[in-house]
């Protein structure tokens, strides 16, 4: 007696290969449409994540609006002052003594200002541009030799030659009180210059004043002017070359 054939009868018209490939393709799609959850854990719906968020405002609202929750005077004590973190306080730039701070700031501006017609090393052309070198002028009265840049001048230096077209223009302009300490310090103490003292930011505003004063303001002094009428110090008090300053504001250094 022969078996019963358990193999479903398949039409010569099916093609076994393209409805299998049909088949796994409507499943892939099956599941893309309905995600299927695998031990419980299936993405949180956009709802809940809408309706927390929605929560969360409303209570920072109320928190906030009572000022129990965000209030600076119930969280931080009266008169508390946050220390510096460990190292803080060694983040600024170390004193220098004020003769070396002072200098440092006044070659900067030698260069932008005086080094085209003086030179590198401050001894002129000896033709067109005198020496600044061990200058009488430069070395003496603070007064008399503010004046000389400030101003301009016109006529013979120090020496008593006449350089150049006769006429030295005035160096002030874009210079401040700050500017004119340094540059000023600077000269009487670098190119074999050795002076040894500083003239202050209060002995600049008072040399910018005077300028500004003179009869012939805006015109170039003259070496008659100059030693008739400037022949003195600027007025101001003394700061020692050796004393500690910010080299960056040059406010003296804070006392540890």
């Amino acid at each position: 007696m022969s078996l019963p054939n358990q193999k479903p009868d398949l039409e010569d018209s099916i093609n076994v290969t393209e409805a299998h490939g049909r088949l796994v393709r409507e499943a892939a799609a099956a599941v893309r449409e309905k995600r299927i959850s695998e031990t419980g854990r299936e993405p949180v719906s956009l709802w809940i994540i809408t309706a927390c968020a929605v929560a969360l405002l409303f209570a920072g609202g109320v928190l906030g609006l009572s000022g129990k929750f965000f209030n600076y005077d119930s969280t931080f004590r009266e008169n508390y002052v946050r220390q510096p973190a460990p190292g803080a306080a060694d983040s600024g730039p170390k004193p220098k003594e004020a003769l070396a701070a002072y200098s440092a700031k006044g070659a900067k501006i030698y260069t932008a200002k005086c080094n085209g017609c003086h030179g590198a090393d401050a001894k002129g052309d000896g033709a067109n541009y005198p020496s600044l070198a061990g200058s009488k002028w430069v070395l003496g009265e603070t007064e008399l030799f503010s004046q000389v840049f400030i101003n301009g001048l016109q006529g013979p230096t120090s020496s008593g030659k006449v350089y150049g077209a006769g006429v030295m223009p005035s160096q002030a302009a874009g210079l401040s009180p700050t500017d004119v300490a340094c540059l000023m310090t600077y000269l009487r103490n670098n190119f074999g210059n050795s002076k040894g003292d500083i003239v202050t930011v209060e002995m600049a505003q008072a040399a910018l004043d005077i300028a500004a004063k003179r009869k012939n303001a805006g015109k170039p002094v003259t070496a008659e002017e100059l030693t008739t009428e400037h022949k003195k110090d600027l007025p101001g008090a003394h700061v020692d070359p050796k004393s500690l300053v910010n080299p960056l504001t040059l406010a003296p250094a804070a006392k540890k």
